[in-house]
């Protein structure tokens, strides 16, 4: 059970069928949702509708609406500014902006293969095209990422299907997959245990002041694959001399398929279909086939795209977190959850461009339905309510925040 809005809900059944993933609820066992629930759907009279089966009860009128453990008046602070930034608009998405993002990651692609297929796969052409190649990957990574916060189209279902077109067929990943794993990273970002993105390999190492290095508890195996979906080994590459590194960056290149085999082998919320090998090699293969010469092995592999893009991503993604606070779940409320495991970096058009606007991590995480050319306009009203409040509202540059990372 949990609750929102005071009603206490029944979701053990629910949650199976919940389309954000069934772990995502489960992180809010027997707390109040209320925020979370607020912040994740934009269509919130549909959702409603679903609710009504659920309820199983109300809070006693002895019960105080917020739990001890959360700041009321922050929490109030942060419902009416909520309110402000509705009024103002900036839920709202822009569509030309939206479908110039999308317009400029297509010329990106459809520019990579008529580089090689022009001039052949000689030493330039190829750079350039794999150069093209990587970037319209990362810019589709960052398109996608919006439309699974469905802050592309104001209706829920138009975002679902031109995420499945952009992740599923251009990028070869499911969608449900990874919308199941970021939704968990934003209902409990940094929160061990719970934050999908903190999940590595115990013996290794793990994140945070406070956290001891935990005795593995599943085969040795899964769990390599598990650290290499995440692409960790990179932030072991500073401390290792170059023949490890080499080994590292073989390692890395099987990063997307290894997704797969993980997911597979742990039977997780749905069947995965292997797609991921297939978008790399097909990039290889028409590489071989423009140029009319006989493949070979070597040339099929995807490592200089995987690892151009998988490092791109990782530096991106984890600029604002890794580097912040760390912790079990200590039932915060909403801001300070958010707060404590989110910085952003300095706003720059680069800056914009190179991190599809996740260098607004703080807004972003706050509100994730918010469309991202909005960001800049909420920030100024979200440090106010930090500085009120005494919360760090923390901003570093690009180059500061990936120094913090190492």
């Amino acid at each position: 059970w949990l609750v929102i809005d005071r009603n206490v809900y029944d979701v053990s059944t629910f949650s199976k069928l919940h389309p954000g993933g069934s772990r995502v609820i489960s992180h809010y066992a027997g707390q109040d949702a209320t925020d979370a629930f607020v912040a994740f759907h934009s269509d919130k009279a549909l959702v409603r509708k679903y609710l009504k089966s659920l309820l199983i009860g109300e809070l006693a009128p002895d019960q105080p609406s917020f739990e001890s453990n959360k700041k009321k008046s922050l929490l109030e602070d942060f419902r009416e500014l909520r309110c402000t930034i509705e009024k103002m608009g900036l839920l709202k998405p822009n569509y030309t902006f939206f479908f110039m993002i999308f317009l400029h990651l297509l010329v990106l692609d459809i520019a990579s293969w008529l580089m090689i297929w022009y001039f052949g796969i000689s030493l330039v052409p190829f750079l350039v095209g794999m150069a093209f190649f990587t970037t319209a990957q990362i810019q589709m990574g960052w398109f996608q990422h919006d439309l699974g916060h469905c802050s592309v189209f104001r209706k829920p279902k138009w975002n679902r299907l031109l995420q499945i077109i952009v992740i599923n067929v251009l990028k070869g990943l499911p969608a449900s997959w990874w919308n199941h794993l970021h939704n968990q990273h934003h209902a409990k970002p940094n929160c061990f245990r719970k934050d999908p993105d903190l999940n590595m390999h115990p013996l290794l190492f793990s994140l945070g002041k406070t956290l001891s290095v935990e005795m593995m508890s599943r085969i040795l195996f899964v769990s390599v694959l598990k650290l290499a979906q995440y692409n960790f080994f990179f932030f072991f590459f500073p401390s290792l001399g170059k023949k490890r590194r080499s080994s590292c960056l073989t390692i890395i290149s099987i990063n997307i398929s290894s997704v797969t085999v993980y997911i597979l082998l742990r039977n997780q919320e749905e069947k995965v279909v292997e797609r991921s090998i297939f978008r790399q090699l097909i990039f290889g293969a028409f590489l071989l086939t423009a140029s009319g010469k006989q493949a070979s092995p070597p040339a099929l592999l995807p490592g200089p795209f995987v690892y151009l893009e998988s490092t791109w991503f990782i530096w991106v993604s984890q600029m604002n977190h890794i580097p912040m606070n760390i912790d079990y779940d200590k039932n915060k409320d909403w801001v300070s959850t958010q707060l404590h495991a989110t910085c952003n970096v300095n706003q720059s058009l680069f800056n914009d461009w190179f991190t599809g606007h996740l260098n607004f991590q703080i807004e972003h995480h706050l509100f994730p339905t918010m469309p991202r050319h909005n960001y800049w306009k909420a920030a100024p009203l979200v440090k106010a309510l930090c500085d009120k409040h005494g919360i760090e509202y923390k901003s570093k540059t690009l180059l500061g925040a990936f120094v913090d990372i190492l």
